[in-house]
């Protein structure tokens, strides 16, 4: 992420804005496309795996390798890592796809194996095709990402101390020093030869388990032994780790038998390879097209049952390698890996935004009627246990856009705190104390039929461990980071000492209100002035003026107009102040009311002139994307999902207009999803080209005076 200067406080990120997050120096950008995703993760030194993409374009037919590679990075996702699928792209070595890019790649009919040899020709004719283990290889180390997952590696043909037919997977693995997991190497090779020629490669060979029997694709056995095994991701994490610290310049190759239960038969695959093969002599079939045929030739010799396997074992790998991906990124941050790689490389670390706010556990009852009857009655419902809590919930949202902040927030250490921390993997919660002796936040919700909240209880008492003394940990990062968002869980305290951070320098902070109650924390007193933005919805607004001590009127406005009419009259005299403040108004969608900086939203403190702020002042209306309501789930943390839309647009540094419309279909996603913010969320399917492609209802603009 290149942080814009509209949106940076002064100099001090000013170094942030020519630096390529993590990548080697010498990597040229015309070359390589890095997927946000992967981006974000490699700057704040998450655990990344590398996926090839020739399995997609020559190791399974279509459909069979989309929905694989599909499920493969949602595997390694689930445990723990962030995927990178590997490919090029019209002459663009792509590091993370896109879905529609991955759908590319499966149905094309001219993809090209890319390996080492290939890459410049590839690259210079504008081509389009699936890296190799080795082409992968190359890739993923200029990445720097250390783990790469695949099905099997290449190895010795069969008959190759004549053809000399040797793959470059072998020698790859003796030159660049990245892990490879996979499950043995392809059960069509001379494994026995490949193993001796690996040993010449100086390659450190180990199998994952108990056994030292080295797996031959998709057979459990091959009758070979790997000079080593390792017993865990733990252990596999450790071995990588010490390779990687000798600097030996190879590669590691950890062997993953396929689960037996979804193993091949020994002997039917051997016998469909030796058929395979006396066809591909007949045509005379050799080089790179020999592996694509031998495997498309077993799948319909084996009546699937290879391709059965195939899939199997990759995603078994996919599971082992973001596991052992997860250990080996915790023993580089003890030993400070991630730090001395930026110091060696002259990089300074890019700040993240930071979230301050609650965690809480949910349940969620939605009764099946329109109204809920009293009374003591059982009303027929479905229940849910999700997890939200304002600040979580931004946190989540942002971290799916591609923008993961680092959050600050306390849990109690119990059952709950083990369940948000396994759902909230993709997230920074290193900044999340958990406590003994405390309960984790829960929340109880009961919505009617129609989706609106009809009941709330709470045990909401450890946010009040959210203390002035434990965010001032992090001071360090508080002042650097380009935008900081609290909200109202926190103490009014804790409030009080990130504004005067703010104030002192020069921070752009948000409040989200969380509710009425909370919602007048910062207006208490004067620390409020140091806000950049707020987000109430039209009630909490309300009480924040009342707080102020300004003319509210009793009555709540009954229509649209009355509605934006009474947010534009209140929210005028807190801009004297604020740069921003967003009025959420539910279904009727979300009131703008700002500075107009030539049509972008900023929160940058020093933009503007108190004295005439006044001529700088509009307010804009966004109606809201219809959602049916039949469609609506869970209102939660659609107000939660705007915002953090909202925010994912700032940093990137879009126009208002889109910084809006991000938010707004954020939320549209949400309103449908069980969870607080939908996991369908994500920087594919809300960004600024999604929001191009789409109609929208025109924005109606006042000047405020």
């Amino acid at each position: 992420m290149i942080l814009k200067p509209a949106f940076t406080s002064g100099g001090r990120v000013a170094s942030v804005a020519c630096r390529v997050l993590q990548i080697r120096r010498y990597l040229n950008s015309s070359d390589f496309c890095i997927h946000p995703l992967v981006r974000e993760a490699l700057d704040s030194r998450r655990p990344v795996v590398a996926l090839e993409s020739t399995i997609i374009t020559h190791g399974m037919p279509y459909p069979q390798n989309l929905s694989m590679a599909r499920e493969v990075e949602e595997i390694i996702r689930a445990n723990g890592s962030v995927p990178a699928t590997i490919g090029v792209l019209s002459g663009r070595i792509h590091v993370g796809l896109q879905n529609e890019q991955l759908e590319t790649l499966a149905k094309g009919k001219n993809a090209i194996k890319v390996s080492r040899r290939d890459l410049p020709y590839v690259l210079s004719q504008g081509l389009s095709g699936g890296t190799t283990v080795a082409g992968t290889m190359i890739v993923a180390h200029k990445a720097k990402i250390p783990v790469f997952v695949t099905g099997g590696i290449g190895g010795v043909h069969r008959g190759g101390e004549k053809t000399l037919d040797v793959s470059a997977d072998l020698t790859e693995l003796g030159r660049t020093p990245v892990a490879v997991i996979s499950a043995g190497v392809k059960s069509i090779l001379y494994i026995g030869r490949t193993l001796e020629y690996l040993e010449t490669q100086g390659v450190c060979v180990a199998t994952f388990g108990d056994s030292r029997e080295f797996p031959a694709f998709f057979c459990h056995q091959s009758g070979f032994q790997a000079p080593y095994h390792v017993q865990n991701e733990e252990d596999a994490a450790q071995l990588i780790a010490r390779s990687l610290n000798l600097q030996l310049g190879s590669g590691v190759l950890i062997a993953v038998p396929c689960p037996e239960d979804q193993a091949a038969s020994g002997q039917l695959i051997e016998e469909a390879i030796q058929q395979a093969l006396r066809e591909a002599r007949e045509k005379g079939i050799t080089g790179k097209e020999l592996t694509p045929f031998l495997l498309q030739k077993l799948n319909k010799l084996s009546s699937g049952e290879s391709l059965r396997s195939n899939i199997a074992l990759i995603k078994n790998n996919a599971k082992v390698g973001s596991c052992i991906a997860v250990a080996l990124n915790k023993i580089q941050r003890a030993q400070g890996w991630g730090d001395d790689m930026a110091q060696n490389e002259n990089v300074s670390p890019v700040p993240k935004p930071v979230v301050i706010g609650g965690i809480n556990v949910d349940f969620i009852a939605k009764a099946r009627d329109a109204t809920i009857v009293g009374g003591g009655q059982t009303n027929p419902s479905i229940v849910r246990q999700s997890f939200g809590g304002v600040g979580r919930n931004l946190a989540d949202c942002l971290s799916r856009l591609g923008k993961t902040p680092f959050f600050i927030s306390v849990m109690g250490k119990d059952e709950h705190s083990e369940s948000v921390l396994r759902y909230c993997k993709h997230m920074d919660m290193r900044g999340v104390l958990q406590l003994e002796g405390h309960n984790t936040a829960t929340y109880c919700s009961v919505f009617t039929g129609s989706g609106e909240l009809s009941l709330g209880l709470g045990d909401m008492d450890i946010h009040q461990q959210i203390t002035e003394q434990y965010v001032s940990t992090f001071k360090e990062t508080l002042c650097s980071a380009p935008l900081v968002c609290i909200d109202g869980n926190v103490p009014v305290s804790t409030i009080q000492y990130v504004c005067q951070i703010a104030r002192e320098h020069h921070l752009a902070v948000c409040y989200e209100p969380t509710d009425v109650d909370k919602a007048s924390k910062p207006f208490l007193s004067e620390s409020w002035r140091a806000l950049a933005c707020i987000s109430p919805n039209l009630r909490e607004l309300r009480a924040i003026n009342r707080t102020l001590g300004h003319p509210v009127s009793a009555d709540m406005p009954s229509t649209l107009e009355e509605a934006v009419k009474t947010s534009l009259t209140l929210a005028r005299p807190l801009l004297g102040e604020l740069h921003c403040v967003v009025v959420t108004l539910g279904q009727h969608g979300v009131l703008v009311c700002s500075r107009n900086m030539n049509g972008r939203l900023s929160l940058r403190p020093g933009t503007f002139n108190k004295a005439t702020a006044a001529d700088e002042l509009c307010a804009v209306h966004y109606p809201a994307i219809p959602v049916p309501t039949e469609e609506i789930v869970n209102v939660s943390g659609a107000g939660d999902s705007l915002m953090a839309g909202i925010l994912a647009g700032l940093l990137a540094g879009e126009d208002m207009d889109d910084c809006v419309r991000m938010g707004l279909l954020s939320a549209s996603f949400s309103l449908r999803s069980y969870e607080p913010v939908s996991p369908d969320i994500n920087a594919t399917s809300v960004n600024v080209a999604r929001l191009k492609a789409q109609q929208w209802p025109v924005a109606k603009r006042w000047k405020l005076t």
